[in-house]
């Protein structure tokens, strides 16, 4: 089969990250550490899983850069911005995710990665007091900043391309306004009119991305290109874009774990998720309105697995509780608690305990270099709007909500739609057989 519609991944690709904290440095110490042959990449699905092309005797199984041309992680320059000043080297070793010794050895490379200031408001990250931000900027004007930050560090790079991923905190909840977010007209004249509070910073840094040719990814619950002037936008400047919210921990286990609840037909009375972590995430959704864009996004997944429309003896009226506290002696190891209460054969009870001791960064870091890969891909074979194959990665995967979309959020369910993209971007038939 012969890859026709994808572009090869030619030159250098840019990663230019919002946010250099425990996530951001942990997955960039680790690709520079993978490229010496210092450590290995594991988690990450673009590096190490192998899938199924063809059928019959033509069956094959293939690594990813096999069946597409996906970029090389020495063909990586990264960049960042953030609210604090420290280089890479200085936010991995504050981080205390990666032992000293997993990091010194790229300690040079790491150092020349110092943030550009970030576009921050106080009011959506109140417990982020950093002072390397853009001061007294509009909406607008960090938009005409951050899109010459892009061109800049292209030119400086010698970047033929370039991904924009924000890594950053949780943002304060902002409802989809129709006045505001349903169309881009309506949304570049809130950005002109500097109108702070249906327009998060995390926009700006959306809309100077796919308007310089950057495919963006969201890799928090913010609502940012989760709304339809963004998806006009998107559609516009012919670019990909993927969100929201890393799917790390406690989700993934959601998502994997209740499908064996859905496929045999067992009910469910109640799902209590709780969570502690300690990290820079942990002190922000520590804030009442920041951990309401993370329930939204937490609570979202089970809902769409088990639904109660096609099982109501089943999935009618089951309680479904998330939590997040805020722990500051487990920094970024994070401890995920799901107590289950399910029912059987005429209607008796039985319980699930499940404790995940997660590291929380050690999860994300795969994810990230994965979205980052894989929305490349996607800009070169010409895919552009929301990339639902993605959603693999994502707790809260994005879909058209004004026409009443159901997300996918059956992991396995996504990783098929993952295999299928892969398969028709390498010019291979897509199925649905089990491997």
């Amino acid at each position: 089969m012969n890859q026709t519609d994808v572009k090869k991944a030619e030159g250098k690709l840019g990663i230019l990250v919002v946010g250099l904290g425990a996530v951001s440095s942990t997955f960039i110490t680790g690709v520079l550490m993978a490229r010496k042959g210092l450590a290995k990449p594991v988690g990450s699905m673009t590096q190490y899983d192998i899938m199924r092309v063809g059928e019959g005797a033509d069956k094959k199984y293939l690594h990813y850069n096999q069946i597409v041309p996906i970029a090389d992680l020495n063909d990586i320059e990264f960049g960042s911005w953030d609210v604090y000043p420290a280089n890479a080297f200085e936010s991995a070793m504050n981080a205390e995710v990666l032992k000293e010794k997993d990091i010194l050895p790229v300690k040079d490379e790491l150092e020349k990665i110092v943030p550009m200031k970030a576009a921050f408001d106080h009011n959506y990250a109140k417990r982020l007091d950093g002072d390397n931000i853009m001061q007294g900027k509009t909406r607008w004007e960090m938009v005409e900043v951050l899109r010459e930050d892009i061109r800049n560090f292209k030119k400086e790079h010698g970047c033929n391309r370039v991904v924009v991923l924000w890594a950053a905190s949780t943002e304060v909840y902002v409802a989809p306004d129709k006045n505001v977010h349903y169309t881009l007209a309506d949304l570049e004249k809130a950005m002109k009119a500097d109108d702070k509070e249906h327009v998060a910073p995390s926009m700006c840094y959306a809309y100077a991305a796919l308007t310089e040719g950057a495919p963006f990814v969201m890799g928090a619950p913010n609502t940012t290109v989760d709304i339809p002037a963004m998806w006009e936008l998107a559609e516009k400047t012919k670019m990909p874009i993927a969100g929201k919210d890393f799917k790390t921990g406690q989700t993934l286990v959601k998502s994997g774990f209740a499908p064996i609840i859905g496929v045999r037909c067992l009910g469910l009375a109640g799902w209590f998720s709780t969570n502690i972590l300690g990290n820079r995430d942990g002190l922000v959704l520590d804030e009442p309105a920041n951990f309401r864009t993370k329930e939204v996004s937490k609570l979202s997944t089970l809902e769409s697995i088990l639904v109660p429309e096609n099982q109501p003896d089943l999935y009618t009226d089951y309680y479904h509780k998330v939590r997040i506290n805020y722990y500051p002696p487990r920094n970024d190891n994070k401890e995920g608690w799901d107590n289950i209460d399910i029912f059987g054969w005429m209607g008796y009870p039985m319980q699930i305990k499940i404790n995940f001791l997660c590291r929380d960064s050690i999860l994300a870091a795969p994810l990230c270099l994965d979205l980052c890969l894989l929305i490349d891909l996607a800009a070169r074979n010409g895919r552009y709007g929301t990339q639902r194959f993605l959603s693999f990665f994502l707790k809260s995967p994005m879909h058209d909500y004004t026409v009443d979309e159901v997300p996918v959020n059956n992991l396995f369910q996504q990783y098929t739609m993952l295999k299928n993209a892969i398969r028709e971007m390498g010019g291979y038939k897509a199925d649905e057989l089990i491997d």
